[in-house]
């Protein structure tokens, strides 16, 4: 299976630069996958696709403010991916020559960090020195890091987290859940449907295309995952009386799939997962899918085929390219059900 399959051309003017005033007005593109029959629906209908046995699964991740700018011989700009021990991240840079090993950055009087080494995949493991707290300093001198393809910044950062985001981690949002309002919820609720949460903290891999010529190929990013003891009983209880699980986002998917064990059930648990889903996965608990629209040649799109197929994936992306839906993670979103 090589990687351009999953290629397709998209117009520049459809990836959206901002988020809509209204989350929760985005277009939806219904795809019922056993058919391939395609339905134009705006995300406010959402409800009318959910039955009161269901139970949706959201990750509930929060996006920290991971770029930092300080100083060493000119400006340099840090990304920080991974936590490690003892004060240590995993961090992009540039310019790179700027970063060599034994560097000394400078970000405030109250926080510096020196380079230890150049990572495998030509980042850094930096190491903090700091006075206070760490999260309280990157709350004031962080911002929030927006993906490479949108070139606008946006008035509230609010906008690039899920109303429900409460654990932070991810350098990344978990774009299908920011469609979500809390009256959008209240009424998913108020239908008998369980909402449970999960945690996947999304990092910068999901914006990088598949670089390999075949998929099989495709080395995974690892990214940190947690599914609650409550949240995995509520889903194994809905799963047993026959409700469905309506995951939101494919992390939501990679870390049920990871969970998931040979009759279906999930079991509670934390770590990290490289879980790769493509064309040929067999899904073990996830039924219903909201996604947003993802890059050419990305694992999020290999995902995405895997659920639905391949064939009716390209038909639903065409149909969208020709209808003009808004693209990536401010744009319109998908039902795959």
């Amino acid at each position: 299976m090589r990687v351009d399959d999953f290629d397709f051309v998209l117009p520049d003017e459809l990836i959206a630069q901002t988020p809509l005033k209204q989350r929760d007005q985005s277009r939806l593109l219904v795809v019922h996958k056993d058919t391939g029959r395609i339905e134009d629906r705006s995300f406010s209908a959402i409800t009318e696709y959910l039955r009161p046995s269901d139970v949706l699964v959201l990750n509930d991740t929060r996006v920290i403010p991971a770029r930092l700018f300080g100083e060493n011989k000119g400006v340099v700009e840090i990304l920080l991916l991974r936590p490690h021990e003892q004060g240590r991240w995993e961090v992009l840079v540039k310019p790179g020559k700027r970063a060599r090993p034994g560097a000394e950055i400078v970000f405030s009087p109250f926080l510096s960090c020196k380079v230890v080494e150049t990572t495998a995949s030509g980042g850094r493991l930096v190491e903090f020195t700091y006075e206070g707290d760490f999260d309280e300093i990157l709350e004031t001198l962080g911002e929030t890091p927006l993906p490479p393809y949108i070139h606008e910044k946006i008035d509230d950062p609010e906008r690039y987290q899920t109303v429900y985001s409460k654990r932070s981690g991810s350098v990344a949002a978990p774009t299908a859940g920011l469609h979500f309002t809390p009256e959008v919820l209240t009424e998913i609720e108020g239908l008998g449907v369980a909402v449970c949460p999960l945690t996947l903290h999304v990092g910068l891999g999901t914006f990088r295309p598949v670089k390999a010529e075949f998929v099989q190929d495709h080395v995974m990013h690892e990214e940190y995952y947690e599914l609650g003891e409550e949240s995995a009983r509520i889903i194994n209880d809905r799963l047993q009386s026959g409700g469905r699980v309506f995951a939101v986002g494919t992390t939501s998917v990679r870390v049920l799939e990871t969970l998931a064990d040979q009759n279906g059930l999930v079991r509670a648990g934390s770590g990290w997962t490289d879980i790769f889903i493509y064309p040929g996965y067999s899904f073990k608990v996830v039924d219903v899918l909201l996604t947003n629209f993802h890059l050419p040649k990305s694992s999020l799109l290999m995902l995405v085929s895997a659920f639905a197929g391949s064939e009716v994936t390209r038909q639903a992306y065409e149909h969208a390219v020709r209808e003009e839906y808004r693209f990536f993670s401010f744009g319109d979103c998908m039902l795959l059900t």
